[in-house]
């Protein structure tokens, strides 16, 4: 799967996202209160902190960019 719902951990706004395939995203603007959200630590991407689906390398059992990103 290449969307995910993210939701923001400040303001509870949901938004559906497409996730990149070729890179992690270590931040995304929250389009309800532009809180900048970055991963949780021991997650390597957003999606797999705030999203409903973890991001694809994930999905597939593979190792993500980073792990543990701070």
């Amino acid at each position: 799967m290449l969307e995910s719902t993210l939701t923001c951990p400040h303001c509870g706004h949901v938004e559906t996202e497409t996730m990149p395939t070729a890179a992690c995203q270590y931040f995304y603007e929250c389009k309800g209160c532009r809180s900048i959200l970055k991963p949780l630590k021991g997650d390597c991407c957003v999606f797999c902190s705030y999203g409903d689906v973890p991001c694809p390398p994930i999905q597939a059992s593979a190792s993500c960019c980073t792990k543990g990103a701070e």
